[in-house]
């Protein structure tokens, strides 16, 4: 290590010792003196005029080259937003014991002209599915809660290749929401229930639900969720963010809890779609024919003619309710007056979708957690992973069921005939009900509203969320993006959009000029019920 080196560690570890305990290396265990003014003013006065709610990578990159920033203000200024904002959404599970070297190592690199990357010194929460070496990783569950992995998942060794600060681990729903009939999201027995932050007793979605809320009240700059159908885009829109599922296989499924390796993805999430396609470039290994051109996605006169001569079918489900249908309205008149033409669709097939959806989750689970289970100290299968919930109260102060536990212990093997029957139909039906829609128009892509406004978190009722937006994507492993689209009362609403397979880069060029037009998004005012005769 140079002198240089030694003096930036030991310059960030002066400033660790000004943290409260709570802050680095655990939950915080309570808020700054400063009541409901601290969301709006943590973080701030350490960065010289920064406003974290707005900021994008491009513009702190920008910053540190010129020497008015560094990663160590920048990450001790997330710490502290964490310290004295989480407390009231319960999104941060804990921080990283050495986010602060880590910062100190990206200043040497940026002082030396070194940098590796737009992601150097960029501070990036973990959904807490995400294996790290050197931290916990639970899945929500207590039975995962002892020793971290042997390894870093893939995407994380890539994340840290590119020099980014990995802050810390975001709360989420127990195993994906993939253990009761009647989850409540957002909640785990490892990290209790998060928050919206717009609406505290609103649910976030899941089940990246700790890393979406996270990234509304500005803890990180991004934060990578997962999904098999619905898991990064619901939290997105419900939380007010921009959240992308890549193509299926974009990014690598190593090292990551799962649910089923035919829909599994993780996926990058931030306040604006740069943020997002700059981090996954990083994810999926910067293959520049898959994924956006950021540079492109910052012209601000290319996001501005962006949606000239583009066609965007609208699925509208009203089933989402009145509110939402209205603001769909006012979302396709916006685009339309941006240049685009807007036509109504509906994508077929999508019943025989959700009657095989989850018969095939069902079989593919229990291969794919048994694999997992075997790398992991704990239980080793998951007819133990049942014993452990039955034996562990404390899996149970939320919801006790674990009806989709047991009925995966009997569902078919992934080698029976009738399983292999139901997939084969499943990739068929769903791809299908994309690209047939987008040929019949002349689509560039499909949008539809992401989310309905957040129910009221419900231990004894379980979530409201049957949400079939993000099923065809999700089925078909093809990429969809939700950007924010409006709100109804104090809760946000998102756009999801959706194309063909692989089009990642198209699709995020788009997001970014949708993102623009609508300019929908404003930081959450965390307040405590939603005001009365609200929608949701």
């Amino acid at each position: 290590m140079t002198r240089r080196s030694i003096a930036a560690v030991a310059a960030a570890m002066t400033v660790a010792a000004l943290l409260a305990a709570g802050v680095h290396g655990q939950r915080a265990q309570a808020a700054e003196p400063g009541g409901g003014d601290a969301p709006s003013r943590a973080g701030a006065p350490l960065l010289r005029g920064v406003d974290l709610d707005t900021v994008t990578i491009p513009e702190l990159q920008a910053r540190m080259k010129r020497g008015s920033l560094t990663s160590t203000a920048l990450t001790l200024a997330y710490l502290r937003r964490i310290k004295t904002v989480d407390p009231k959404i319960n999104a941060v599970l804990r921080t990283s014991p050495t986010a602060l070297w880590q910062a100190a190592a990206s200043d040497v690199r940026h002082r030396r002209g070194t940098v590796r990357g737009p992601l150097d010194g960029i501070p990036v929460l973990l959904k807490d599915n995400v294996n790290t070496r050197d931290m916990p990783t639970t899945a929500g569950s207590l039975a995962l809660a002892g020793k971290p992995p042997g390894t870093d998942a893939d995407l994380v060794r890539k994340l840290r290749a590119a020099g980014a600060v990995i802050l810390g681990k975001t709360n989420m729903s127990e195993w994906a929401n993939f253990r009761a009939a009647k989850p409540t999201s957002g909640w785990s027995a490892v990290g209790g229930q998060t928050n919206n932050p717009y609406v505290l007793d609103r649910n976030p979605c899941g089940s990246s639900s700790g890393s979406a809320a996270a990234l509304a009240a500005s803890l990180a700059q991004v934060a990578i969720g997962t999904e098999t159908d619905g898991s990064i885009v619901c939290p997105a829109g419900m939380n007010g963010v921009v959240g992308h599922k890549p193509s299926l296989g974009l990014v690598s499924q190593a090292g990551v809890v799962p649910i089923s390796a035919e829909q599994d993805t993780a996926g990058p999430m931030a306040r604006n779609v740069t943020d997002v396609a700059l981090t996954l470039a990083v994810l999926s290994g910067d293959d520049p024919a898959r994924t956006a051109d950021a540079a492109r996605l910052t012209d601000p006169a290319l996001r501005a003619t962006g949606l000239r001569g583009k066609r965007i079918g609208l699925w509208r489900l009203p089933s989402l309710g009145a509110d939402v249908d209205a603001l769909m309205t006012r979302t396709a008149a916006r685009l339309r007056a941006a240049g685009a033409e807007v036509v109504e669709v509906t994508p077929p097939y999508q019943d025989r979708l959700a009657e095989l959806e989850f018969p095939a989750l069902l079989s593919e689970f229990h291969r794919d957690v048994d694999a997992y289970l075997a790398t992991r100290e704990g239980p080793r299968d998951l007819a133990a992973l049942v014993e452990f919930n039955r034996t562990h109260p404390a899996e149970r102060t939320c919801f006790a069921g674990q009806e989709l536990f047991e009925q995966a212990l009997a569902a078919p093997a992934t080698t029976d005939p009738r399983y292999l029957a139901m997939r084969a139909e499943l990739k068929d039906l769903s791809r299908r009900s994309i690209d047939e829609t987008l040929t019949a128009h002349h689509l560039d892509a499909i949008a539809a509203p992401t989310n309905p406004p957040a129910w009221t978190t419900d231990c004894a009722r379980g979530d409201n969320d049957v949400i079939p937006s993000s099923t065809p994507a999700a089925v078909a492993g093809y990429p969809s993006l939700s950007v924010p689209a409006g709100f109804v009362g104090e809760l946000p609403v998102g756009l999801l959009l959706m194309t063909g397979d692989h089009r990642d880069a198209e699709l995020l060029s788009l997001g970014a000029a949708v993102e623009h037009r609508l300019d929908a998004r404003r930081p959450p005012r965390y307040l405590p019920t939603a005001p009365a005769g609200a929608s949701g």
